[in-house]
């Protein structure tokens, strides 16, 4: 199982990065800090996932993130059917 957030409205880098995707593998405690922007379309935060996260930890069983719009498009959903991953959305923030 895996938890994503972002982490967003930071300075932008040298290499054009202003937010950072956090994921953590609930069972190791491993966490993985992932500098990207903002602006990167899903289907790179798809391909940058897999080449990150998936070669190392394998396709995660379930997947708890935040409700930003990304996680919860329909290309998003159909995409954990297909790799039989289940879908979790946190709930929001209430201080």
């Amino acid at each position: 199982s895996v938890t994503m957030v972002f982490v967003v409205g930071l300075p932008r880098s040298v290499r054009n990065s202003d937010t950072i995707w956090v994921m953590v593998d609930r069972l190791t405690k491993c966490a993985h800090f992932l500098p990207i922007n903002k602006r990167w379309s899903l289907e790179m935060l798809i391909q940058f996932c897999i080449r990150e996260i998936v070669r190392l930890h394998g396709v995660p069983s379930s997947i708890i993130s935040g409700r930003d719009s990304r996680f919860t498009s329909r290309f998003w959903q159909t995409l954990h059917q297909a790799l039989g991953t289940r879908l979790r959305l946190s709930s929001s923030y209430h201080p």
